[in-house]
């Protein structure tokens, strides 16, 4: 197994492009790892190497995905994250607290956390919906990627029409947060919860829209016609101004 790791990694090192690494300086404000392979490469080269070895126990798997967690380069987190979503019809409950841990130690740059969170953990949440209760307990953690994947986990669900009410509860909790990155995060959360509920989740914002930040609001109300977009900032503007 770790010859597969191997070969991946030497894979990855000669599709490194030098015009791609310059990319990453203006791609996110954190320090990210990363070699430099086009994003096609990359699942190019997972779907590639998956096959290898998805007859393999879940387990064994799943050590291969924290191995490429734990390299902190951002092309391993993505395939990780690929080879996860990949054992979705085998998911179990205690599957969540791996999931947590892989966010809780290894995320470091939203690339990684939206993409694991996206997939692998709204499949699980959409199987498993009683551990909404746990992921909610993510908002109160320190950490600021903990935070987010709260709030991103739920996009996917959030856009077929699922769990509005937590989908609520959990822009509740983050409301207030004071990082950009989380105010994005359950903007976008938002958002995509309007497209099958538009006047729940307007409503639900213009009853917080003093207290939102501007970067929730923005995200949140994007896709709203016109008409619903200018009221929300003029309310927001004449709360404000008062």
């Amino acid at each position: 197994m770790n010859d597969i790791l191997d070969k991946l990694r030497q894979q990855l090192k000669e599709n490194a492009d030098e015009a791609i690494q310059s990319t990453i300086r203006h791609f996110s404000k954190e320090k990210i790892e990363w070699y430099g392979v086009k994003t096609p490469i990359v699942d190019k080269l997972s779907k590639e190497y998956f096959k290898s070895i998805k007859g393999n126990p879940k387990n064994e798997i799943y050590d291969l995905c924290e191995a490429l967690w734990q390299s902190g380069y951002l092309e391993e987190s993505i395939i990780a994250s690929r080879w996860s979503y990949s054992l979705r019809k085998s998911y179990e409950p205690g599957d969540f607290l791996i999931f947590e841990k892989w966010v809780d130690t290894y995320v470091s740059n939203w690339a990684s956390c939206d993409t694991f969170c996206n997939r692998t953990m709204g499949e699980f949440l959409q199987m498993y919906p009683q551990y909404l209760s746990k992921l909610k307990k993510w908002a109160q953690s320190k950490n600021r990627w903990m935070r987010r994947a709260v709030a991103v986990s739920l996009i996917i669900p959030a856009r077929r029409g699922k769990f509005l009410e937590d989908v609520q509860e959990i822009a509740d909790l983050l409301l207030a947060d004071k990082d950009d990155l989380v105010q994005k995060g359950y903007g976008w959360m938002l958002k995509e919860a309007s497209k099958p509920h538009r006047k729940e989740v307007f409503d639900f914002i213009m009853q917080r829209r003093s207290a939102m930040p501007r970067t929730a609001l923005r995200y949140a109300i994007e896709k709203m016609p016109p008409e619903l977009k200018r009221e929300a900032m003029d309310k927001v503007k004449k709360k404000r101004r008062a």
